[in-house]
């Protein structure tokens, strides 16, 4: 699935009816949440049903110039908080179970369309809504160009409204594949505040640091915010001066991450990265906000989407003693978070604390895989000979034995039982991408 965005232009008024359907939108989904928590046992249809009980209410005539798919996707978006927080509870996350809220008009919000409401022209430069709301039609003000993909491709419309005006998201039903050419180079990555990475050939990439670059613009915009009345046109363009910043901030830290993930990707064949749990990290007060700005989760999701592109494998292993260990003989050695060299005691080997870690990470990676493949042989041996007919698929143990002997059966010569199926892009048998 890819995402297209461009930006809307039209006049005030126009956009004064976006605000109306983004309401709108917003007022739906709370009206769903309210009416799960009054009558337990609702499900998702429940809630989708629902949403024509509000469009022929009469107390609600705003609701009916939304589109139908529309509403019934803004119904789908509450019953999402819902089932994630089910989910969580189930799986027993520590700590709070995420349980769903009913969400305040703020400045970003999107409303969105499925397969109707929306017409786009012959030339795709201009897009037309066309409920009730009557919103008319807008320019479409980017460089993607729609006309490599039919119609019928474009399986929802999503209108979002930021700091710094209104953005029409096309989701297309595409899967993106890119050739890869082999390298011959497998890299270990160690992320840090000091650098950004540490590869395990010793290169480094610097923090670029945007929100500690742009903090004082922040705190400026921030002073002069506090000082406007509430509810005045001053304070709401102070408002929207503030968010235009931390958009941009937001927006610079994306573009360097993307195009580092994918540089990265190209110029290798293996990656390896630590499997960080950033949620837990950033509880100490003292480098949250640096670890923050670093943005290590969207730099693995970055990584892991151009891995899939382009076919190259990704590989996550445990964070634990990393750092500690030494890449020349595997012996433990104790450093505070301070020292940032490593001195072996044992066999006397001097090297970077982060260079070391990019190397216990790259080593840890092919070791994994190493298992993985042999384990995935002798299982593929089993299968061939007609005792054993289990297809290894995720975490299921790839070593576990059968409990009973199942009669031998002619097998496909494109059955997974005998070949197995591709493990590196995911770490794991893949049963869809």
């Amino acid at each position: 699935m890819l995402v297209y965005e461009a930006k809307l232009k039209g006049t005030e008024t126009q956009y004064r009816t976006l605000n109306e359907m983004l309401r709108t939108g917003l007022f739906i989904r709370n009206k769903a949440l309210r009416y799960w928590m009054d009558n337990p046992g609702v499900n998702g249809m429940d809630l989708n049903k629902y949403c024509k009980v509000l469009a022929d209410n009469p107390e609600f005539p705003w609701v009916k110039k939304l589109n139908s798919m529309a509403r019934q996707s803004m119904a789908e978006r509450a019953w999402l908080a819902i089932s994630r927080f089910f989910d969580n509870c189930q799986k027993k996350v520590p700590g709070k179970k995420g349980y769903p809220k009913l969400k305040r008009s703020q400045t970003r919000a999107s409303v969105e369309y499925k397969t109707c409401g929306w017409k786009l022209s012959e030339d795709r430069k201009y897009i037309t809504f066309t409920d009730k709301f009557g919103a008319g039609t807008f320019k479409l003000w980017g460089t993607r160009d729609l006309h490599f993909y039919q119609i019928d491709q474009i399986k929802r419309v999503r209108i979002v409204r930021r700091s710094d005006g209104y953005y029409v998201q096309f989701c297309i039903n595409h899967k993106r594949e890119e050739t890869h050419e082999l390298t011959g180079r497998m890299l270990g990555l160690d992320v840090g505040l000091n650098h950004f990475y540490t590869d395990s050939e010793g290169n480094q990439i610097e923090n670029p640091r945007f929100l500690r670059k742009g903090e004082k613009s922040l705190k400026k915009a921030q002073r002069q915010l506090s000082r406007k009345k509430k509810g005045s046109k001053n304070r709401s363009k102070a408002s929207h001066r503030l968010g235009r910043k931390h958009l941009n901030i937001q927006r610079q830290r994306k573009d360097f991450v993307v195009k580092l993930a994918r540089c990265v990707i190209q110029s290798s064949d293996l990656v390896a990265i630590e499997d960080l749990q950033v949620r837990n990290m950033v509880k100490n007060h003292n480098l949250a906000k640096s670890i923050s700005d670093a943005s290590w989760s969207m730099f693995r999701q970055w990584l892991s989407y151009f891995g899939q592109v382009f076919g190259v494998p990704v590989v996550a292993v445990p964070p634990q003693y990393t750092s500690q260990d030494c890449s020349n003989c595997d012996v433990v050695v104790k450093k505070t978070l301070s020292n940032r060299t490593h001195q072996c005691p044992d066999c006397g080997h001097i090297q970077d604390r982060d260079w070391n870690a990019a190397i216990n990470i790259l080593n840890k990676a092919l070791s994994i895989l190493s298992k993985m493949l042999k384990n995935t042989v002798g299982q593929t041996e089993i299968n061939a000979s007609g005792e054993n007919d289990l297809c290894l698929v995720g975490s299921t143990q790839l070593s576990k034995p059968t409990r009973r002997k199942r009669k031998p059966k002619e097998q496909s010569l494109e059955s997974c039982a005998i070949f197995g199926t591709p493990f590196l892009a995911a770490g794991g048998c893949q049963t869809k991408s």
